[in-house]
């Protein structure tokens, strides 16, 4: 049979998945992201004294609001009760930029790779936000799924996947 998108029912109306006969599991995802910007920009950030003030706070922060809100903001996905959020944020002086990192954790019928990727998106949005006034020309991107764990079609990670 092949594969399918879930979100689109017989006659190819977009619907909500029915989770309900679904078991409850142990879900994870990890997802990331990069804000890459002239090295001024990455010094300002890192010294803490951009004008908006802790830009790295602000978006870990952004993260986790953001990845508490996926439902309302992704039309198809369900409302879960996250258990877990964490968004942690490298500096690359190689890119120069910053690497976005979320994972997102549940005991849910449906998984959180949504919750993760609006996690790293929206903590993006917010380096942007707070750093545009001395950088427009700042690039978000490599945005994706690392990794997820649990539910029916197990687990599975980006480098099984570029190696298979």
């Amino acid at each position: 049979m092949p594969p399918r998108l879930t979100h689109l029912d017989e006659t190819g109306a977009a619907h909500m998945v029915d989770v309900s006969a679904k078991a409850i599991t142990e879900r994870t995802a990890v997802a990331e992201g990069t804000v890459t910007m002239q090295p001024a920009t990455l010094d300002l950030i890192r010294s803490g004294t951009a004008a908006k003030g802790d830009v790295i706070a602000t978006a870990r922060i952004a993260g986790i609001m953001a990845a508490k809100k996926t439902h309302e903001l992704i039309p198809l996905c369900h409302p879960i009760m996250l258990s877990k959020v964490k968004i942690e944020i490298e500096f690359e002086d190689t890119l120069p930029g910053l690497r976005i990192r979320a994972t997102t954790k549940v005991a849910e019928r449906t998984g959180v790779e949504m919750e993760a990727l609006t996690a790293v998106s929206v903590a993006c949005l917010t380096i942007y936000d707070m750093a545009k006034a001395v950088d427009r020309g700042m690039t978000i991107g490599g945005i994706r799924l690392i990794e997820k764990t649990g539910g029916r079609s197990g687990d599975w990670t980006a480098e099984s996947e570029s190696a298979g």
